[in-house]
């Protein structure tokens, strides 16, 4: 890797961690420069994923505010996260390349629907007894795990499919949201990573570490400015995102 390889690298995670402590998707920016600086697909996926997960937990301690009083769900969805990581760590190791990217734009159109209308999809709950709450803490915890499968897969997106089941079964604002999003998306990205590094395979550590470092930049100014987006700023952005990452997995 040449000297604006690496600087080219090591903004791409400057970038990532900012989108991903605002939205998600930050996988979208990184990925294809580690593959255009040369990094066969699985190396260049193993080491982004190594390289982000310390820019989500600065993002989330960027949002401590909107973490308070959420200890007890982190406790209770992160065993999820960790536990789908590191099914999905091992399934990028062991099956074909762009196994599970068939039904990615299918998830995240879901997630996207759910971001959009999930006020209305709450109050017909709602109105049905089945209002957003902690009873639904067995779809909440299964759906987590189902983002962690993913996230330890591949990642792209992984933020925006949390923000619309974390809307469909939280009665919380959106900031409250995007904070817990934060923490579970840094468990799975630390697990996963876990499971690589303990696998000694497929990684390049100087492309890891350009991307930690910018992305640790990156999730504080991602959380200086999430913090300040109204909701519906913060959904619009959430959309657009999630659309480009559909187009772009599709082409």
């Amino acid at each position: 890797m040449t000297f604006w390889e690496a600087v080219l690298v090591a903004l791409a995670g400057v970038w990532a961690g900012a989108i991903n402590t605002v939205v998600g998707s930050g996988t979208l920016i990184t990925f294809p420069v580690l593959l255009g600086v040369g990094l066969p697909p699985v190396t260049a996926n193993v080491s982004n994923t190594i390289g982000l997960f310390p820019g989500s937990f600065v993002g989330a301690y960027g949002y401590r505010r909107e973490l308070a009083g959420q200890g007890r769900r982190c406790t209770v969805l992160g065993p999820a996260s960790a536990l789908g990581a590191v099914i999905g760590a091992v399934l990028l190791l062991e099956l074909p390349a762009g196994a599970l990217k068939a039904i990615v734009p299918v998830l995240i159109v879901i997630a996207l629907l759910l971001v959009v209308f999930g006020k209305q999809v709450t109050a017909w709950l709602t109105s049905r007894g089945r209002g957003a709450t902690e009873r639904t803490g067995v779809a909440l915890w299964l759906t987590t795990f189902g983002t962690g499968v993913y996230g330890g897969y591949f990642g792209a997106a992984q933020g925006v499919l949390l923000m619309g089941f974390l809307g469909l079964f939280l009665a919380e604002s959106l900031q409250r949201q995007n904070a817990l999003k934060n923490v579970l998306a840094g468990i799975t990205n630390l697990v996963a990573a876990i499971v690589f590094v303990v696998a000694a395979t497929h990684v390049d550590w100087l492309a890891a570490a350009l991307i930690a470092g910018g992305s640790m930049v990156g999730g504080v100014l991602g959380a200086s400015i999430g913090r300040r987006l109204s909701p519906t700023v913060l959904r619009a952005t959430i959309v657009v995102v999630g659309v480009a990452a559909i187009v772009k997995l599709l082409v």
